[in-house]
């Protein structure tokens, strides 16, 4: 990975303007790609509002694909898209379905692509669960497979959300590192190493390297 990876807590395009300015700026993206996968079955165009709202305060153009299920993963005009861009964004609150559209798929591909070429992908909350492999599956708490940007990390996104015994439970099945990010926290993920943004909790170590 010669770009950057970034996983955010929750709160997206309203948690952390200051963040996203700075990391855009470090890869030089006037234009953003913006993918509300996760949110295909709530309110994908509320999310993509509220993208364009953060575009206009960053002063950068926001793209929204509506990649909202499998065909629209291996749309080729979708995979055009992703491809071209220097920034990514996912966000959306079903990591189960994000996974079940974006595996091995052209467009997984592409965005894998925008990191080996020095890019900006982040994800936020429950994305950024998702794009980590294992997965944590927010709807009890368990260990599944995720999408492996990142291996050997487990992430709990929204955790002020979480009930103690939910957490609890989620904690005791750990076997890999695994990092409790609130709203407005982060880990960065560089070549060089992590950056860590609000003080997340982590238990265990984070992995030298993620893909």
């Amino acid at each position: 990975m010669t770009g950057i990876l970034a996983l955010q807590g929750g709160g997206p395009f309203v948690a952390n303007d200051e963040l996203d300015r700075r990391l855009l700026g470090e890869v030089g993206a006037q234009r953003v790609v913006v993918l509300p996968t996760a949110d295909a079955y709530e309110h994908p165009d509320r999310l993509l509002a509220a993208a364009d709202a953060w575009g206009t305060r960053l002063g950068v153009d926001v793209v929204g694909l509506r990649v909202l299920n499998r065909p629209g993963a291996l749309d080729t005009e979708h995979v055009s898209a992703v491809a071209g861009a220097r920034a990514v964004y996912l966000a959306g609150d079903s990591p189960m379905h994000l996974r079940s559209v974006l595996k091995d798929t052209p467009l997984w591909d592409a965005l894998r692509a925008v990191l080996a070429r020095g890019g900006l992908v982040v994800a936020v909350g429950n994305s950024a669960a998702a794009v980590c492999d294992p997965m944590v599956d927010p709807r009890g708490g368990a260990f599944t497979l995720g999408l492996g940007l990142v291996t050997g990390l487990a992430l709990v996104s929204e955790v002020e959300t979480w009930s103690a015994d939910r957490l609890h439970r989620t904690l005791k099945l750990a076997n890999t590192p695994i990092a409790m990010l609130h709203t407005g926290s982060a880990l960065i993920a560089r070549d060089q190493g992590w950056e860590l943004v609000g003080a997340p909790d982590i238990r265990g170590d984070l992995p030298v390297s993620s893909e």
